[in-house]
C-alpha cells in the first residue's frame, strides 16, 4: 500500500514556490521538501489543514492511494 503525495502538482496548479508555502504554513523548506518528495512517513492533521487552507484545495487533492505492485 502506498500513499502519494501530490502535493507539487497542487503547488504548481495555484503557481506557488516551496519557500512561499513554507512560510504561509510555518513549516521548514526542509520538511516541506521531505512531504514533497514522497519521503514523509506522517503527516499532522494541523499541517495538512494548513497546506489546504493555503492552496485552496481538499485533502484528497494533495493524497492519493495507489496499490504496490506484486
Amino acid at each position: 500500500m502506498s500513499i502519494i503525495v501530490n502535493l507539487d502538482v497542487m503547488m504548481a496548479k495555484r503557481k506557488i514556490s516551496s519557500s512561499e508555502l513554507a512560510l504561509k504554513i510555518d513549516l521548514t523548506q526542509a520538511n516541506l521538501s521531505i512531504l514533497k518528495n514522497n519521503k514523509a512517513k506522517a503527516i499532522r492533521f494541523s499541517t495538512l489543514e494548513a497546506i489546504c487552507k493555503a492552496l485552496s484545495c481538499q485533502p484528497g487533492d494533495i493524497l492519493a492511494y495507489e496499490e504496490d505492485d506484486i
